[in-house]
């Protein structure tokens, strides 16, 4: 399933990059999307990029229950990003992908910070794949919520962290 969407910062790309490859922010968006553990991981490439990952121990009340009968009361998530050096003008193209450990649940998608204005634009564009025979397109179609949702509250966490952290 094609998942699109987009995020857009009030901060350049630079400013916005290095909000995404701080540790603590990784740590505060696991936090706002309800992780009940949480490890991140954040590693410069030798070829300029930056490599993030992150693993997250979430419950899943709030998921159908045909797709709770599949992976219990919790799923551990790993979101890997992998960001390329700068440009000269300081936008970056990237990629996130999220899987579902020891689930067939996947989502890849590209993604980029540009500058957009006086801010920045993420655009996101992905595949949302449940390789489970049968059931694959209903578990996308429950997951796709869900991705949408951790989203916004990148988001959400990512202008309140600008807020308290740039100067007007």
């Amino acid at each position: 399933m094609r998942l699109s969407a987009e995020i857009r910062y009030g901060a350049d790309p630079g400013t916005v990059f290095g909000m995404i490859a701080d540790p603590a922010f990784q740590e505060a968006k696991c936090v706002a999307t309800g992780s009940l553990e949480h490890e991140v991981d954040v590693r410069d490439d030798a070829d300029g990029g930056t490599t993030i990952f992150s693993r997250r121990t979430m419950p899943t009340d709030q998921i159908p229950d045909f797709v709770r009968s599949f992976v219990g009361a919790t799923v551990h998530l790993a979101e890997t990003q992998r960001w390329a050096a700068a440009a000269p003008d300081g936008t970056r193209a990237g990629s996130i992908t999220v899987e579902i450990e020891g689930v067939p649940v996947r989502f890849s998608a590209s993604t980029a910070l540009t500058a957009d204005g006086g801010g920045t634009h993420q655009p996101i564009e992905g595949e949302l794949k449940a390789s489970v025979p049968l059931f694959g397109g209903r578990i996308e179609k429950a997951a796709e919520p869900a991705v949408r949702a951790a989203i916004r509250v990148e988001q959400r966490t990512g202008d309140e962290w600008l807020a308290t952290r740039t100067e007007p």
